[in-house]
């Protein structure tokens, strides 16, 4: 348990931001993660043998998004309090992230989780081919194409040539 513990502390920061990057909301990416690795601390143990924590852990994330998507109400939830808010200028960045996240929408799911993969979360080709469940070259015919759709994107061209 106390490896299991040590694991969440020190990845909950990258699996929260991958979630948000795959496409949540950062509530619903801390929901998300969450769930992801409820399903790990079942069987922790196989995720412990695993050859690559990160790899398992992020496919699990992956399909927990999936499968979130599937549903078809994604509406407000019922809250009895609402979260406190720090005071922090919430303006800076958000031109930037705005003009990411709308590059990162017009790629397909396919391509989308690709980039999320190899640029935010790190993971190698092979790692990514094990999250996916497909072959190593998909994986890099995946990337190629999303690369070339983000370097014509023309949200990223605006922060590229700011006129």
């Amino acid at each position: 348990m106390d490896d299991f513990s040590e694991y969440v502390t020190a990845r909950w920061p990258t699996l929260v931001r991958s979630a948000v990057l795959l496409g949540c909301t950062p509530p619903e990416a801390e929901d998300l993660v969450q769930t992801a690795l409820e399903r790990c601390l079942v069987r922790w143990n196989r995720v412990r043998a695993a050859d690559d924590r990160d790899a398992y852990v992020h496919r699990v994330l992956v399909n927990c998004f999936r499968s979130s998507r599937r549903r078809r109400w994604h509406g407000e939830r019922p809250s009895e309090v609402l979260p406190e808010h720090a005071d922090v200028d919430p303006t800076a960045g958000i031109d930037e992230t705005d003009a990411v996240m709308r590059a990162l929408d017009g790629l397909p799911d396919d391509q989308r989780t690709a980039v999320v993969l190899r640029y935010y979360a790190h993971l190698t080709e092979l790692q990514m081919a094990t999250v996916l469940g497909v072959a190593a070259g998909t994986v890099k015919s995946r990337l190629s194409r999303a690369v070339k759709a983000l370097a014509q994107d023309p949200h990223l061209a605006e922060l590229r040539d700011p006129r």
